[in-house]
């Protein structure tokens, strides 16, 4: 088990990196290269032999192996990102780069994505060093740059440029899995990601002619896109349920006492109450209208009107998903991907989902495990391209009333400490046997 340094260690890591401003803005404007250093030295301090890999300078990404007793079974890997998204100072309680640690609470951006996972691993490692365990299988660690972007930097790189330091992984896991969700009528859930829904941003392009803003124009681009952006946005994508969200649904109705009935979905929402928040936005594709670009002054009408859209599509709903775009753009607004990534299922029968259920419920026998789908993405799409099965596992243990999921981007994010004590000892037990 890990011992008392690593529960001091996981605190003292997770506020040294939020100080560490890792922003990415965007189009390359990051530079995660200081909380790259802090995790490779503290990883060199464990007797492990980090590299440092940069697709662009400051870029930087880290990968150490950890040798396990069992040279027979499949490689682990357990990745976490080092950059954070943007957060305004003037909208928070406390600094969003302070670190600050007040009444058992870990402030600042990262203290839930995923800065707190990036020091459990540490936490851990250094632990088995202390104490010179290790795990039964190969671990493979890696720390990823331009996870809140591309991944064009950070684990896209490593899975097209470096596959050799992954060699043996099987199976990984990432972040946003095993939290406590608190339902409201006193059961403790603890969902494990078992899939992720894959991405397509989109970029929707109408052209027509451009002209005076008082003449009649029946070619008018902004018309034309304003036109396929309502259409999508008031499209009701029908149910397609995946072995993962069919799981969890099932899983659920059987905790509750309720007949799962898969063929009426949305009523079987509703009948879960609170805990169908966990699989709502993962029985159906989506398509959400975000930005627009048209025109440069009143009075004259633009040839070209530009908008995007955060599309998301089901493990085998790729194709779903374009016909219908197809249809609601019409014919008179092209539209292309911007940025896709596969969408992803791992078994929820497998020996590893096994393990981390068996570590969840050895630290907190009051929850009850089941599976979901993300509704985003993680680098677990990038890695996949190497045959790694991903999972979403970054334990903790949360009050009731702490609404995790709302603080991934949000104002004050924050992590109590004894979350990331619970995911410590979970984390640990769960890599030192899978």
């Amino acid at each position: 088990m890990a011992d008392e340094q690593a529960l001091d260690e996981v605190v003292t890591f997770t506020s040294d990196l939020i100080r560490l401003d890792t922003t990415n803005r965007g189009g390359g404007d990051c530079r995660e290269r200081p909380a790259a250093e802090y995790a490779a030295e503290r990883l060199a301090g464990a007797g492990l032999e980090p590299e440092l890999l940069e697709r662009t300078e400051g870029r930087t990404n880290v990968v150490a192996r950890v040798h396990g007793t069992d040279p027979s079974a499949g490689a682990l890997l357990v990745h976490g990102h080092l950059d954070v998204v943007p957060a305004r100072a003037e909208e928070w309680s406390v600094h969003p780069f302070s670190g600050e640690i007040r009444d058992g609470v870990v402030w600042g951006r990262g203290a839930v994505d995923m800065k707190n996972m990036d020091a459990m691993i540490l936490a851990v490692v250094r632990s088995w060093a202390r104490a010179g365990v290790r795990p039964r299988r190969d671990v493979v660690i890696a720390f990823t740059a331009d996870e809140e972007d591309s991944a064009v930097d950070g684990a896209g790189f490593l899975a097209d440029r470096h596959a050799a330091l992954f060699e043996g992984c099987t199976e990984g896991v990432g972040e946003s899995g095993a939290f406590t969700f608190h339902d409201g009528s006193g059961r403790q859930l603890y969902p494990i990601a078992a899939g992720e829904r894959g991405t397509g941003w989109l970029k929707l392009t109408a052209r027509g002619r451009a002209g005076h803003g008082s003449k009649v124009n029946h070619q008018n681009a902004v018309t034309h896109l304003a036109a396929a952006i309502t259409r999508i946005g008031d499209h009701a994508w029908p149910p397609r349920l995946t072995p993962t969200v069919r799981a969890a649904l099932t899983e659920l109705a059987a905790l509750y006492g309720i007949e799962p009935d898969l063929d009426d979905v949305d009523g079987l929402l509703r009948k879960l109450g609170p805990a169908a928040a966990l699989v709502e936005p993962t029985v159906r594709n989506s398509a959400n209208p975000t930005m627009l670009q048209a025109g440069y002054k009143v009075n004259v009408i633009p040839g070209e009107a530009v908008a995007y859209v955060d599309g998301r599509f089901l493990p085998g709903g790729e194709d779903e998903f374009r016909a219908t775009l197809d249809r609601l753009t019409g014919p008179d607004v092209e539209w292309e991907f911007h940025h896709r990534e596969t969408a992803l299922q791992a078994p929820v029968d497998s020996p590893l989902y096994a393990h981390m259920r068996a570590a969840v419920e050895e630290f907190a026998p009051e929850g009850h495990v089941v599976p979901y789908c993300m509704s985003g993405g993680t680098d677990a799409k990038q890695f996949s391209r190497l045959g790694i099965t991903g999972y979403g596992f970054g334990p903790l243990k949360l009050p009731e009333g702490f609404d995790y999921q709302a603080l991934f981007h949000g104002v004050d994010e924050r992590v109590p400490v004894e979350a990331l004590h619970f995911g410590v000892r979970v984390l640990d037990r769960f890599l030192r046997t899978a």
